[in-house]
């Protein structure tokens, strides 16, 4: 088939390289490049960088709603349209431009997970499972019927960079499969049901600050969640400290330099001890192994090399 494509991050990839190999890619859409980096140069999106790399005709519109960019995709004349983490919603004349449509690969199991960080939003609410949604785009944000589901296990040491990397191989399979059937035919589609609707909101950057009241199993979700990217933090006498890996400890009471000492006494953020090579701090409930941290500009180093001299210090 003639297909578009709209995306913009590494996500999108594997998506597109799949419909390079089983289809003709006609156009490929992404936002304009944007200021990245200290120095705020301008950097472009990777889906522009690829599709740069294989040749493709590419398009940068900042907006779909004017003349310029309908009449670019109309004269590409692509047969569908297939949307991957493109960050922009498409107006009813895109929508309607296709004939075979316009196909979105989602990274949760809709219609929980609707929105802009799914991923994330997952790893933050302890879910156990996600997934790949195909589905056909409409006008509301990540409403459209369905056209197939793939499940994923979550793991207890996955990350927001492993789960999207797995999910991105995940929805580029999924892809191939719903654009098989649809050049076939028409493939049946299934409305999203209207029990278990959650939102995705797009992660702020001041969720990243560790609260260390929470319980040690919500602080471990949450540094695992913000892993690559925006990365979980917290305060060292004023100083930011990046937390790259941790294990939740959850128990009653703890040794500390070789006696028991009832976790309650202690302050929420306190360093109490280092076993192997991981800090353990104190939580409002239960504690935390920090096995990895950085400081700005620095190597990342181990929690024991990090926690030296620094028992009984607070952070936050």
């Amino acid at each position: 088939m003639r297909a578009a494509f709209a995306g913009t991050p590494e996500f999108a990839l594997p998506a597109l390289a799949a419909l390079c190999t089983q289809h003709q890619v006609v156009g490929v859409l992404t936002p304009p490049d944007r200021p990245s980096g200290r120095g705020r140069r301008l950097t472009a999106s990777p889906v522009k960088v690829e599709a740069l790399r294989r040749g493709l005709p590419l398009a940068q519109p900042a907006t779909l709603r004017d003349g310029a960019a309908l009449a670019q995709l109309a004269a590409w004349d692509p047969q569908v349209l297939v949307v991957v983490a493109y960050g922009k919603l498409l107006p009813p004349e895109v929508l309607a431009l296709p004939p075979r449509g316009c196909l979105n690969i989602h990274a949760s199991l809709l219609p929980r997970w609707r929105g802009a960080a799914p991923i994330e939003r997952a790893l933050l609410a302890g879910d156990r499972a996600t997934g790949i949604t195909i589905m056909q785009m409409d006008a509301g944000l990540d409403t459209g019927p369905m056209l197939l589901q793939r499940r994923l296990d979550i793991t207890d040491t996955d990350t927001g960079g492993t789960l999207t990397a797995e999910l991105a191989m995940l929805g580029a399979a999924a892809l191939t499969e719903a654009l098989a059937g649809l050049a076939a035919g028409p493939l049946r589609s299934v409305p999203q049901p209207a029990e278990g609707v959650t939102y995705a909101s797009k992660i702020d950057k001041r969720e990243a600050r560790i609260d260390w009241t929470g319980s040690a199993a919500q602080i471990e979700r949450q540094v695992r969640a913000f892993n690559p990217r925006p990365m979980a933090e917290t305060l060292d006498e004023g100083d930011q400290l990046r937390i790259l890996e941790v294990r939740a400890v959850i128990v009653g009471d703890h040794e500390v330099n070789g006696d028991k000492k009832a976790s309650k006494s202690l302050e929420p953020g306190t360093i109490v001890a280092v076993g192997g090579d991981a800090v353990r701090v104190q939580c409002g409930d239960g504690l935390l192994a920090i096995a990895r941290v950085q400081r700005p500009g620095r190597r990342p180093v181990s929690g024991r090399e990090y926690a030296q001299s620094r028992l009984g210090r607070r952070l936050g």
